[in-house]
C-alpha cells in the first residue's frame, strides 16, 4: 500500500516573509523575560511517597482477599491463569484502591508498533437499579477488552474495516494511576491472536530465555528454578525552550532540525558535560522525578550530557518487562512535566547536526531466583565457571545474530546518530577489555579436547578463580562499542533514545535463549558419550571462544581501520535502514524467532512491513517540511536580502558613477549577490527534483521497494538542500533570518 501525498505542509500559510522572523524574536524576547519556575510541593523523603500511585504487592495484600492475593501472586510468579471468580475479586479491590486515590476512569495501557503508548479511557460509571448510577468494574473488564484501535500499524495482519483488536492484562506489570485514570498494562493482539504490540513478543522472549537459562543453570545449582532478564536504561534527551521550539517548524513536525549552521561554540570545551545543572532544568528534573517516584519508577541518576542542553536520566535495574514499561511511562511523564516548565523535550536521536546525538543505552543482565547475577563472577571456581559459561554464550549469541540485533535498533532517526560523536558504529562488535580477552585466549589454548589430568583441572580452576581480580580493573567502557561488557552486565549502547527498549530486548533475549538451548544440547551430547560434565562444559566453552572470536573488538570503532578489519573478519556493516530491517526476513532470523515461540512467520513479515512504512513516512514528512521551509521561508528571505544589496549597489552607482571608487565599494556586494543567487537556484532546483523523486517513489506498491527508493532517491536531497540553506544562514542579515539559530536553540536555558 503506497503512501499518498496530497498537500505540502505549510503551503500558503504565510503571506509575508517576515512572519517567521517576528516569531523568532518574539520567542527570544519571551525567553529573556521568563522567570524560572520553581519546583513546588513537599520535600519529604522520596521513599515516603514512592509507589503511592501503583497497585503493587503491599496494596494488593491490603485490598484483596487472602485467597485472591495468593492467586494473583501465583499468576505473577508462575504464569498460571487467573480464573473468572478471582478476576472479579481482584477487579473490586483494584477499583476500591483506585477510587480512593481519585480515579474515575480506567484504561488498558499498551505499546502499539508506533514506539509510543496507547490508551482509551472508560468511566467506572454505569447504570444501577431504577436508573441510578453506580461505579462498577468487573473481572472481565480487567482481564480483556476490545478497544478496536484499528488504525494502528499492523503490517497487513488486520484490515481496518473488519478485524477486531483485543487487549489482555499483563499481570506481571502492576497497574498505576495517571491523573484520574487507572492504567492497566496489557498486551495488544488481533482477532486471530497475532501480536500487534511490543509487549507480547517481549514477554515470550523473556519466557524463552528464562527456560533456556534455567536448564543451563541446573549444571551448577539445582535450586535455580527461575532466571530473570534485567534492564537498566539510560535515557538521554534534549530540552528546548518552548518559545524557540514553536519558532522551528522542523523541530515541531520531525523532532530534528532539517537546517541550521553549527554554532561557533557548541560542545568543543566539554564544559556542559557533568556541569552544574541550570536552575530551570533542575526544577524540571525534580518535578518529573517526583512523578516518577509516585509511579514506582526507580530513577537514580541525573546529569548534564555532552552536548549543550542535553541531559540524562537513569534508573536502578529492574526486571526487563517492568523496566520497559517504566521507560515508556517516564518518557510520557517527562513530556508533560516539560510543558509545565515551558520546555519541549526532544527524544530524537539526532536533533542537531554536528553535536552528540541521544541514545538509550540498554544495560542487560540475567539473574536467578537464588540471587545470583549470571554475568557477575562467583565466589568460587564453580561460580566462576558458571559466569564464564554465560559470558561466552553471550559472545556466541551476538556473533551469530549480529544482523538481527542491528535490525532491532535501526530506524530513520537512529541512523543519523550511529557512527559519530560517542555513538557506536553500525558494525556490531563486543568490547570485553584486554584482560578478559587475554583470559579467553588463554583458555582457548589451555583447555584440551581430551580428558583432563588432575593437574590440568587444578590449573584451570586457579585461572578461573582469578576472574574477580581481572574484572576489578576492567569495568571501563568503550564509547565506540555498540555492545560492551562493563563488569557485571552488557551495555547495548546502539539503542536509540526514541526507541521502545522492547525491540532490542526481544532480539537480544531471543538470541540468548536460542544459544543457551544449543549449548545445553551440545554439552548433553558430550555427557552422553561419557565425558564428565565439567569437561564437557570446558570443551564447549573453548569451541565457542574460537567461533565467536571475530565479534570481540576493544579498539576504536570509528576508525577506517576497523571498517576494513571488520570486513576481513566477515562481520556485517549495514548502514542502510531498509537493508537492516530486512535482516528479520532471513531464514536464520525467522528460525530463531519461530523456534523460540516469540514470533510467527506472519508476525515477522508484518513487523518488517510496519518498520519499512515507518521509515518511509518519516523521510517523506522530513522532505515535505524541508521543501516548504526552503521555498516559503528561506528563499523569499534570501531574495529580500539580495534585493537590499542590489538597491545598495544601485545607490553606490548613483553616487559615484562607474569609476574606480564605485568598483572598490560595490565589488564585494556584487560577489555576494552572485553567491546568494547561486544558493537560491540550487535550493529551488533540488527541491523540485526532490518532489519529483517523491512522486515516483509514492507510486510503488511494495513497501520495501518504496522504502529503498526513499532512502536512495529522496533522502540524499535533504543534505543537499540543507548545505545551501546553511550557507545562506551565514550570509543573510541576521535581523531577517526567519528561524532561531543553533546558538539560540542550544544555549537558551
Amino acid at each position: 500500500m503506497g503512501v499518498i501525498e496530497k498537500y505540502d505542509i505549510f503551503a500558503v500559510v504565510n503571506s509575508k516573509i517576515l512572519v517567521m522572523a517576528k516569531l523568532r524574536f518574539t520567542a527570544l524576547e519571551e525567553l529573556l523575560n521568563r522567570e524560572p519556575k520553581k519546583s513546588e510541593g513537599t520535600r519529604m523523603p522520596s521513599s515516603d511517597y514512592y509507589g503511592e500511585m501503583v497497585f503493587d504487592r503491599p496494596k494488593m495484600k491490603k485490598y484483596l482477599s487472602p485467597e485472591a492475593f495468593v492467586h494473583v501472586m501465583e499468576s505473577i510468579e508462575k504464569g498460571t491463569r487467573i480464573d473468572r471468580k478471582m478476576a472479579d475479586q481482584i477487579a473490586l479491590g483494584m477499583k476500591a484502591w483506585a477510587m480512593e486515590n481519585g480515579a474515575s476512569h480506567y484504561t488498558h495501557w499498551f505499546h502499539p508498533l508506533t514506539d509510543g503508548t496507547a490508551e482509551k479511557h472508560d468511566a467506572f460509571l454505569t447504570f444501577g437499579e431504577f436508573g441510578t448510577m453506580v461505579e462498577s468494574f468487573s473481572g472481565s473488564l480487567l482481564v480483556q477488552q476490545e478497544p478496536d484501535a484499528s488504525s494502528f500499524p499492523s503490517g497487513g495482519i488486520r484490515n481496518t474495516f473488519e478485524a477486531r483488536g483485543y487487549t489482555a492484562w499483563d499481570v506481571s506489570s502492576p497497574a498505576f494511576i495517571i491523573g484520574s485514570t487507572l492504567c492497566i498494562p496489557t498486551i495488544f493482539v488481533s482477532y486471530t491472536g497475532h501480536a500487534l504490540d511490543y509487549k507480547f513478543p517481549l514477554l515470550k522472549a523473556l519466557h524463552a530465555v528464562d527456560k533456556a537459562a534455567v536448564d543451563v543453570c541446573q549444571y551448577f545449582d539445582k535450586n535455580v528454578t527461575k532466571v530473570n532478564s534485567n534492564l537498566g536504561w539510560e535515557q538521554e534527551y534534549f530540552l528546548i525552550d518552548e518559545a524557540l521550539y514553536h519558532a522551528r517548524p522542523d523541530l515541531m513536525l520531525t523532532g530534528r532540525t532539517l537546517m541550521g549552521h553549527s554554532s561557533a561554540k557548541d560542545q568543543q570545551l566539554d564544559d556542559h558535560y557533568f556541569g552544574s545543572i541550570p536552575t530551570r532544568v533542575i526544577a524540571f528534573m525534580e518535578d518529573f522525578e517526583k512523578e516518577a517516584y509516585r509511579l514506582g519508577i526507580p530513577v537514580k541518576t541525573r546529569h548534564n550530557e555532552v552536548a549543550p542542553n542535553q541531559f540524562e536520566v537513569a534508573p536502578i535495574f529492574e526486571e526487563t518487562n517492568l523496566a520497559n514499561d517504566h521507560n515508556q511511562l517516564i518518557m510520557d511523564v517527562m513530556k508533560r512535566v516539560a510543558r509545565q516548565h515551558k520546555f519541549r523535550i526532544l527524544f530524537h536521536e539526532k536533533p542537531f547536526k554536528g553535536v552528540n546525538g541521544s541514545g538509550k543505552h540498554n544495560n542487560w543482565s540475567l539473574s536467578t531466583n537464588t540471587g545470583v547475577n549470571l554475568l557477575s563472577p562467583g565466589k568460587n571456581p564453580k561460580g566462576n565457571l558458571q559466569f564464564l559459561t554465560f559470558l561466552v554464550n553471550v559472545l556466541k549469541a551476538v556473533h551469530d545474530n549480529q544482523d538481527v540485533l542491528l535490525g532491532s535498533i535501526m530506524s530513520a532517526s537512529n541512523a543519523h546518530r550511529l557512527g559519530a560523536n560517542e555513538a557506536p558504529p553500525s558494525i556490531i562488535s563486543i568490547f570485553l577489555g584486554s584482560q578478559i580477552s587475554a583470559m579467553l585466549d588463554e583458555l582457548e589454548t589451555r583447555v584440551p579436547d581430551k580428558k583432563m589430568t588432575p593437574d590440568e583441572k587444578t590449573a584451570l580452576k586457579l585461572d578461573i578463580g582469578k576472574i574477580p581480580e581481572i574484572l576489578l580493573d576492567n569495568t571501563d567502557r568503550n564509547r565506540t562499542s555498540p555492545f560492551a561488557f562493563t563488569g557485571n552486565r552488557f551495555e547495548f549502547r546502539a539503542v536509540g533514545s526514541a526507541a521502545n527498549c522492547a525491540s532490542a530486548m526481544i532480539s537480544l533475549n531471543t538470541a540468548m535463549a536460542g544459544q543457551l538451548k544449543e549449548f545445553k544440547k551440545e554439552v548433553d551430547a558430550l555427557i552422553d558419550k561419557g565425558v564428565k560434565k565439567d569437561e564437557a562444559i570446558f570443551q564447549m566453552i573453548k569451541e565457542y571462544i574460537k567461533q565467536s572470536k571475530n565479534i570481540r573488538f576493544d579498539g576504536d570503532g570509528y576508525s577506517q581501520d576497523w571498517v576494513e578489519e571488520a570486513a576481513r573478519r566477515g562481520l556485517s556493516n549495514i548502514s542502510s535502514v531498509p537493508q537492516a530491517i530486512k535482516t528479520y526476513l532471513s531464514p536464520k532470523s525467522k528460525n530463531l524467532f519461530v523456534d523460540n515461540g516469540v514470533f510467527t512467520d506472519v508476525e515477522i513479515e508484518a513487523r518488517t512491513e510496519v518498520e519499512m512504512e515507518k521509515f518511509t513516512k518519516k523521510i517523506q514528512i522530513e522532505s515535505r517540511v524541508l521543501g516548504d521551509l526552503a521555498l516559503n521561508h528561506i528563499v523569499p528571505t534570501a531574495v529580500q536580502y539580495m534585493n537590499t544589496l542590489i538597491e545598495n549597489v544601485q545607490g553606490l552607482k548613483d553616487v559615484f558613477g562607474e569609476n574606480s571608487d564605485y568598483q572598490d565599494l560595490a565589488g564585494d556586494r556584487l560577489d555576494l549577490i552572485k553567491k546568494i543567487s547561486f544558493h537560491i537556484k540550487n535550493i529551488k532546483n533540488k527541491t523540485h527534483d526532490m518532489v519529483e523523486a517523491r512522486k515516483v517513489a509514492n507510486k510503488l506498491e511494495d513497501m520495501t521497494e518504496m522504502a529503498e527508493m526513499y532512502e536512495q532517491k529522496v533522502f540524499p536531497y535533504l543534505d543537499d538542500i540543507r548545505y545551501h540553506i546553511d550557507k545562506l544562514e551565514l550570509t543573510v542579515d541576521n535581523a531577517i533570518w526567519p528561524l532561531p539559530k543553533y546558538r539560540e536553540l542550544l544555549f537558551a536555558r
